[in-house]
């Protein structure tokens, strides 16, 4: 593994770094404004757009490229597909950027907010989109599923993990095809980017590095020679991205594919390179948070498996335990995936067993 070089980093004295529970913050707290693209690295920029919700914004990367048609940009995740966006983007190739073109488009995983836009760019730079091959085909499932009522099966599902019957009604009043409402309609073709292969992009080698737990396959990109690691949503700064596990597959353990994600992490990515996540800003500390990551999953099985000791519990009933705050209906689905996705794991290690009461509720109890 290689590691940083000084160069990677832009000399720039205005940037003071700061630090918060091991990470160094490189530019601190320094940002790009709406329409406005900052230099983060040789050959890389950063833009950062606005995004509904919680997390309020997702971060793209720009890589400096070229194809048979001349010098121009990779970018790396496109946004959500919102008015406000594509306005965003308008800005920033009628300004700083003016006259560049996008050569690929790189998608790091299905999720509105990284690759909603993805279809609009690429057909405005009849530039090829780039994604894995499960990424890929659960966006285009997700698109193509037009059906306007919630299906039986996601109300029993929902009534399974102790939903109420309010609850279960306003989230099936909201409809059920809402995905392709905020992801435009992605390239009949794209070009399959697989784990560990190398893929020049401008002068300069990338190598892809999938994790999953977060999403199917998600893509990671890794410049060794430089230290410069574009993580997406496999590691934030300051959050643990969402781990769900859900009715596609309900079989799944999403969490031990992210602790096998970490792992895997720590073993290819060099502990010191610049980390430039999908939220959050860039980072240097790497195996620090992939650290912090794993341990804090952990303690919450650990906190889960006496609070399913001491009763059987429902997935909702969970909440308290994990999150330590009150959900709402604009976060029940995402927390009780979540959820799932811990009591899952614990069924996995034989700390957890699942039974299906009469009322057709799951409740779990010590293993």
């Amino acid at each position: 593994m290689a590691t940083r070089t000084d160069a990677a980093f832009v000399a720039d004295e205005s940037f003071v770094p700061t630090s918060h529970k091991g990470l160094t913050y490189p530019f601190g707290g320094a940002e790009p404004g709406a329409g406005e693209v900052m230099t983060v690295a040789a050959g890389v920029r950063w833009v950062r757009l606005h995004v509904p919700g919680p997390l309020r914004h997702v971060n793209c990367w720009l890589l400096d490229d070229a194809d048979d048609r001349g010098d121009g940009v990779a970018l790396v995740d496109a946004g959500m597909n919102r008015p406000e966006t594509r306005e965003a983007w308008k800005a920033v190739f009628t300004g700083p950027l003016a006259g560049t073109r996008v050569t690929r488009v790189i998608g790091t995983h299905f999720h509105p907010d990284h690759i909603g836009l993805a279809g609009w760019m690429c057909d405005h730079h009849r530039a090829p989109l780039w994604m894995t091959r499960g990424e890929w085909l659960t966006a285009q499932m997700l698109v193509a599923d037009a059906r306007a009522e919630t299906p039986a099966e996601v109300n029993a599902f929902r009534h399974g993990c102790g939903w109420s019957v309010e609850q279960i009604a306003h989230a099936s009043a909201r409809g059920w095809a809402n995905f392709g409402r905020i992801v435009r309609p992605l390239p009949l073709s794209y070009r399959r980017l697989v784990d560990g292969e190398t893929i020049a992009i401008g002068g300069r080698d990338w190598r892809v590095v999938v994790g999953s737990g977060h999403s199917p396959e998600h893509a990671c990109l890794l410049d060794e020679a430089n230290g410069v690691f574009v993580a997406g949503d496999q590691v934030l700064p300051r959050i643990s991205p969402n781990v769900s596990l859900g009715i596609t597959e309900p079989a799944a353990d999403p969490l031990g594919e992210w602790f096998a994600s970490i792992a895997k992490l720590k073993r290819e990515v060099a502990a010191d390179v610049l980390t430039l996540p999908g939220h959050g800003d860039p980072f240097t500390g790497l195996h620090v948070r992939l650290d912090a990551m794993d341990r804090e999953h952990r303690a919450r099985l650990d906190e889960l498996e006496v609070f399913v000791g001491e009763a059987p519990r429902r997935v909702v009933d969970c909440f308290g335990r994990l999150f330590r705050r009150a959900i709402g209906d604009d976060m029940l689905g995402m927390a009780t995936g979540e959820a799932l996705a811990h009591l899952k794991r614990l069924e996995v290690e034989g700390r957890a067993v699942r039974d299906t009461g009469a009322d057709g509720v799951w409740r779990w109890s010590a293993g």
